[in-house]
């Protein structure tokens, strides 16, 4: 890969392991230096309690040919916020990416009406998926539109249009992703003036390590799991949606996206990146042609 972020910084705000891992790494290929922040260190699991580290993606984007720095953070705590930024600035002079892509929480309660739901967990998915990328926006975007052409990519589960009309199986869940797709809206719209491009971006089904792990497979043997779940066929890996952020920050004309809610799929189709395994997976195209639909698994023509 040419490495057309050399000398560019990004923060991957959640880069502990699925999506943010995928995309530090990938920016880390196209030789970018990137701040990994998360709450779970060698010395320190979150609530989470995996065993995937800060440490091991900045030393994953090291070895992909990019300068990665682990740095632990809650983004919860907005003075731990400040004074990540004020690192930033004092280290590298300068912000080009920030890719808010913070969750981190396992009390989701699946199919769950507002009232048969556990309140304070409900209330704590929404604080970890929407106060942690308003406080990380507040202290960082004053640094990163200080250098023209800057990016600022929210990250989300499922394209605008998809979530206009599907219910996301459980109403916290579902306000959760709404309120991030609501955010990059308003980024979008206070950035237009400071030459900065802000989008809303999605993987499709994403193979994480959790997903992974309550499948029982691997990344080398994840094809295993289509007994079980059949539709896992369009599933994707982290290095798709990954592929799809080093795009946009290496793209001279990347303000044409300004405002745009976008999909690794869609991306894929337009700059010609693949998947690990040279494949093009277009999963929202294909929820809504063949799963939603009740048609049996198929993704040819998808991927």
């Amino acid at each position: 890969m040419t490495k057309l972020l050399t000398g560019k910084v990004a923060l991957v705000a959640g880069g502990t392991r699925g999506a943010g891992r995928g995309t530090a790494i990938q920016l880390g290929a196209a030789g970018a230096t990137v701040y990994v922040t998360g709450r779970s260190t060698r010395a320190q699991r979150s609530e989470m309690n995996r065993p995937e580290t800060i440490e091991d993606t900045a030393e994953l984007v090291s070895a992909a040919g990019g300068v990665g720095i682990a740095v632990q953070v809650d983004h919860l705590v907005p003075d731990e916020v400040r004074e990540l930024i004020a690192r930033i600035e004092s280290e590298q002079g300068a912000l080009h990416v920030l890719v808010n892509d913070i969750w981190g929480t396992s009390q989701v309660e699946w199919n769950k009406t507002v009232w048969e739901s556990d309140l304070t967990a409900g209330l704590h998915t929404l604080r970890l998926a929407v106060e942690t990328h308003a406080i990380t926006s507040h202290f960082a975007l004053p640094l990163l539109i200080q250098n023209p052409g800057g990016l600022v990519v929210e990250m989300t589960d499922g394209t605008d249009e998809y979530n206009a009309t599907t219910y996301r199986n459980s109403f916290f869940y579902d306000l959760a992703k709404g309120a991030v797709s609501r955010m990059a809206f308003a980024l979008a719209h206070e950035l237009r003036s400071q030459n900065t491009t802000s989008v809303l971006l999605t993987p499709g089904w994403l193979r994480s390590e959790d997903m992974l792990d309550s499948f029982g497979v691997t990344e080398q043997n994840w094809r295993d799991a289509l007994t079980v779940e059949p539709h896992f066929a369009i599933s994707e890996s982290p290095a798709y949606v990954g592929r799809a952020v080093a795009a946009l920050a290496q793209d001279p004309d990347v303000s044409r996206w300004h405002g745009k809610s976008l999909s690794s799929g869609e991306l894929a189709k337009i700059y010609g990146f693949t998947d690990l395994d040279g494949s093009q997976p277009d999963a929202w195209r294909y929820l809504v042609e063949v799963q939603d639909v009740g048609k049996p698994a198929d993704p040819t023509g998808y991927r």
